[in-house]
């Protein structure tokens, strides 16, 4: 039966995929009758049931290995050997079962398992465990016994919110520190969150909480689904950290990776029974071409009570306010979207689309907001694929946002190869503005995949070499002062025609120099660009801290108008001979004034009538500007002729400057 969906009446285009689209939200619905007795909630239980738990009278731990004959629990308690009181008795559907008394496992041991498979046998981490170290000598991985005997108490229940405007500010708790080594839950907690609270932000996006193995990888290469890493410090440390945010007001969502895992056999679940398709796929899917790592088989029962679980455990555990998917689009479609140009609609159901992660997906986002309706769930995913960010009812996904991830390429395309005096302003405000109508996302001049090795920073790009020596305020520098300018401008004009909401990668809306690179072979194992340099924007000395104190009142604009949660964007002036550019948002006008050599003075906007108050001026020299406009005055509008019922506010308007007006109506008297 063909349902009514409204993603095909907000956008008919679809109307010729009609039947596909019903299909997939038939398939999922039928997907969660088959693998449910009553909730999605209820089955994504597998944390309670595999693993390693503790009771008032023994340890019971199990695992699901269904290709193994053999299973024993190994460590310094059996001097890593198998040992008969130590084996798994096998029961049903491919299970493995082990109860020992209490006295056999005390807080902090160090275990693995060891598996028999036909033709073989290995040390292996459990799937199910949550946590797991990594010897400083050997740099041998082992799960860990941690078991508290009382549970954590979580203090601040009662200030957990939901955004309807997530302002994110991106994190990895490694790097977060200005030391040269791996920071902490605690640091961050102590040193960070401080700063972000601050700063303004709502929302805290930890980047490598799932444990890895390889530092390096920003987390991506994910080995243990349930491990909090440990190179961070404890669990309790981490629920600290979640617990202190709220107690701010703050939600903290967590990049969560379900795209792909690590190929590591010792520390991860590639090969866990001796069988290479027992989570993953079998054939040539098996392997991301692209990533260097294995792709999980959604089609498999077993693996949606794996990852849903999993979605389950960190909002039950930890009290995550929801989720960051990665590589959505790599799990959409057989090539991962690496062939595709989507040019047509036709390439969101011409049959190259991964039926079963579509359903995993569809499942994944109903099970959180049925868990926590105040959770939300982010994607990442570049192909624009229709209905993504849209409810089931509509026809959708279900994802609360998705990330606006052309914005940032399309900085770095016109930085890179358009000087600054052709900017297109009608086409600048096209590109941010432009968005399926019926979808939330969330917009962002750049987040940490420009900071990497290989690409720079937006700072950085605009900068270059005079960085190093050019950012203390005594100097002058026409770079410096273009980059400062241009880098404010970029940043507002993303926020001021964002959909719903706005991220920040931590440092970058201060300009940190540099980029990111992480400990490895080619730098000899460095951590001098795996870190952020807080002394720099706490130095009032450099011009660090005027972009840091603009990125500060930009936020705050935010969080007192809320002018992104109102969904028409009003573009009253696009002058592209003048590179001048006026939106509307809300109460907010948003006059850019992008020519870099011309300055215009009595310059007129379309405006309602009333009077205007200046409320942000990206030309204040607490801003690294000039102040070449006088805050302290109120701007009346006037007809455009004599009886018109249009109006203009005439203003001076500097160059590379913004200026954002309050209107405040006028009061009629009769």
């Amino acid at each position: 039966m063909i349902k009514h969906l409204k993603i095909i009446e907000s956008d008919p285009m679809l109307i010729d995929y009609q039947y596909v689209i019903q299909k997939r939200l038939n398939a999922a619905s039928q997907k969660e009758r088959e693998i449910t007795k009553s909730t999605l909630s209820d089955f994504a239980n597998g944390h309670h049931y595999y693993g390693l738990h503790r009771n008032s009278n023994h340890w019971i731990i199990r695992e699901w290995a269904p290709n193994a004959d053999k299973m024993f629990l190994i460590g310094e308690f059996s001097d890593w050997q198998e040992h008969a009181d130590y084996q798994f008795k096998k029961i049903e559907n491919g299970n493995f079962e082990l109860k020992l008394p209490l006295a056999s496992l005390k807080q902090a041991d160090f275990y693995k398992l060891l598996l028999h498979w036909p033709g073989g046998k290995g040390e292996r981490i459990p799937v199910w465990c949550t946590r797991v170290v990594q010897d400083a000598k050997t740099l041998i991985y082992s799960a860990q016994v941690w078991q508290s005997e009382l549970p954590f108490e979580w203090k601040y229940e009662s200030k957990r919110v939901k955004y309807k405007s997530p302002l994110i500010y991106e994190a990895h708790i490694g790097m977060a520190t200005e030391k040269e080594g791996v920071g902490t839950y605690n640091e961050f907690r102590e040193l960070v969150l401080p700063r972000i609270h601050k700063a303004g932000y709502n929302t805290i996006q930890l980047m490598a909480i799932q444990e890895h193995p390889y530092y390096g990888s920003f987390g991506y290469h994910v080995s243990s689904l349930f491990a909090a890493s440990s190179r961070f410090g404890t669990p309790e440390e981490l629920k600290q950290l979640i617990d202190a945010a709220h107690s701010l007001g703050i939600m903290v969502i967590m990049d969560i990776i379900h795209s792909h895992a690590v190929k590591n056999e010792l520390e991860g679940i590639g090969n866990f029974d001796g069988s290479p398709y027992q989570f993953f796929h079998a054939d040539e899917r098996r392997e991301h071409i692209a990533w260097d790592s294995l792709c999980y088989d959604y089609g498999k029962n077993e693996v949606l009570h794996l990852l849903l679980s999993n979605i389950k455990y960190w909002l039950e555990e930890y009290h995550f306010d929801g989720y960051r998917f990665d590589g959505v689009t790599s799990m959409l479609y057989y090539d991962h979207g690496l062939s595709r140009d989507f040019t047509s609609y036709e390439m969101y159901f011409d049959g190259g689309q991964d039926e079963d992660a579509i359903c995993y997906l569809t499942l994944a986002n109903k099970l959180i907001h049925e868990y926590n309706p105040n959770a939300i769930s982010v994607a990442e995913e570049m192909s624009g694929y229709p209905g993504l960010a849209s409810s089931l009812e509509d026809g959708g996904l279900d994802f609360d946002f998705r990330l606006a991830m052309g914005i940032p390429d399309y900085w770095i395309k016109l930085i890179k190869e358009t000087l600054d005096e052709n900017w297109d302003v009608g086409k600048i405000f096209y590109e941010l503005s432009n968005k399926r109508y019926e979808e939330k996302t969330i917009s962002y001049a750049e987040s940490h995949d420009q900071a990497l090795v290989g690409d720079q920073t937006l700072i950085f790009r605009l900068i270059e070499k005079a960085m190093y020596d050019s950012m203390d305020k005594s100097s002058e520098n026409l770079v410096v002062d273009r980059g400062i300018a241009l880098h404010k401008l970029i940043r507002l004009l993303t926020i001021s025609c964002s959909g719903n909401g706005y991220l920040n990668f931590m440092g970058n809306e201060f300009g940190h120099p540099e980029w990111i690179d992480f400990p490895r072979v080619g730098n000899n194992w460095s951590y001098k660009h795996a870190r952020r340099q807080w002394s720099l924007v706490d130095n009032q000395l450099l011009r660090f801290e005027t972009l840091n104190e603009f990125d500060k009142d930009m936020i705050a604009l935010q969080n007192k108008e809320e002018f992104i949660n109102e969904p028409y964007i009003n573009c009253v002036q696009s002058d592209q001979g003048n590179q001048v550019l006026a939106v509307q948002r809300k109460d907010l006008l948003f006059v850019y004034n992008l020519n870099p050599n011309e300055s215009f003075t009595h310059y007129g906007i379309p405006a309602n009538s009333g009077k205007y108050q200046l409320v942000l001026n990206s030309d204040e020299k607490k801003y690294g500007g000039f102040d070449r406009v006088d805050g302290n005055l109120l701007y009346y509008s006037k007809p455009e002729a004599l009886m018109s019922n249009k109006h203009r506010i005439y203003l001076y308007l500097p160059s590379r400057t913004a200026l954002v007006f309050k209107y405040i109506p006028t009061k009629r008297i009769f």
